[in-house]
């Protein structure tokens, strides 16, 4: 495959290229700044800088790259993951204007099939989001619909992926919160019934290229971890694993009363699962859980 990554240096995207150079496929990853060129060639792909939210550009890059598959990752996120609604904000344009300029030069390149990779927690949560998650909500709903509406008309074939929360070592978010886990900053909320899907960055990767490959066209796959967990059951798996003293325990009112958005998010429940995505593209998660995925993440990232 010659596959064009839009959104190259994010947390799946650069063990996405490495999964695709490892199996002998050529890759253009883009990226909006050139402090980031060196690490994509130090990968083995080509870089292309540019501006998703410019269409021409977006278009000659793509042309360029003549890629048989085009990979959306595009998001313009906080480092740390976002903290409130407005963190989502550069995101929610990218999802719509950039998933639309993305079609569009994918198809004047001729492209066969573009993967679009959504996030779990909003995609698949419907009329339970958060009303402050609406708006991103609505940009989640406008990327998937753009990818599997071009899949219908037979514009190329389209596929998008549900992503659960990424962890890893390539996960800013994760090295955070081993952070926090380790001062104690981090705490377990009593009384959490959450569920929230989780994934690895690696197995996230290995799914991608999984749906570039044997995917049917315009179907859709929540690419999660086999157990969902709770926020409490994340924050103790991370103090177990990187040594952080035991976490402290807080009441359910207090991350509502101190960081509302976040508090909704992690109160979410959505007990998704990856058979489907087993049973039709012949993949399984190489860390079933959580757990078993921070043991090889936190060396990394402690």
């Amino acid at each position: 495959m010659n596959v064009f990554i839009a959104g190259g240096t994010g947390a799946i995207g650069i063990p996405l290229i490495r999964q695709l150079i490892a199996a002998g496929h050529q890759v253009t990853a883009s990226t909006r700044s050139e402090a980031n060129t060196a690490a994509i060639r130090a990968l083995g792909a080509t870089p292309a800088i540019v501006d998703a939210l410019d269409a021409d550009a977006l278009r000659r890059a793509v042309v360029a790259a003549h890629p048989t598959h085009v990979v959306h990752q595009l998001t313009a996120l906080p480092k740390g993951g976002p903290r409130s609604a407005r963190d989502l904000e550069a995101t929610n344009r990218l999802r719509i204007d950039g998933t639309r300029n993305l079609i569009a030069a994918a198809t004047a390149a001729g492209a066969r099939r573009i993967i679009g990779g959504s996030f779990a927690l909003i995609g698949a949560s419907g009329p339970n989001v958060p009303k402050e998650v609406r708006p991103a909500a609505e940009a989640v709903r406008s990327m998937e619909s753009q990818i599997l509406d071009a899949s219908r008309s037979g514009a190329i074939e389209g596929v998008v992926l549900r992503y659960g929360l990424f962890y890893g070592p390539e996960a800013a978010s994760t090295v955070e919160m081993i952070a926090m886990a380790k001062r104690r900053m981090l705490p377990v909320v009593r009384g959490d019934n959450s569920l929230l899907p989780c994934i690895h960055v690696d197995d996230a990767a290995g799914a991608t290229i999984a749906a570039m490959e044997h995917a049917p066209a315009g179907s859709t796959y929540d690419i999660v971890d086999d157990q969902a967990v709770s926020f409490s059951d994340i924050v103790r798996a991370l103090a177990e694993a990187s040594g952080a003293p035991r976490p402290i325990a807080v009441p359910s009112w207090l991350p509502r009363l101190i960081a509302p958005y976040m508090a909704r998010m992690i109160a979410l429940r959505l007990p998704l699962s990856n058979a489907r995505a087993g049973a039709e593209l012949g993949w399984r998660p190489r860390y079933p859980t959580m757990r078993e995925g921070l043991r090889q993440a936190v060396p990394h990232a402690a």
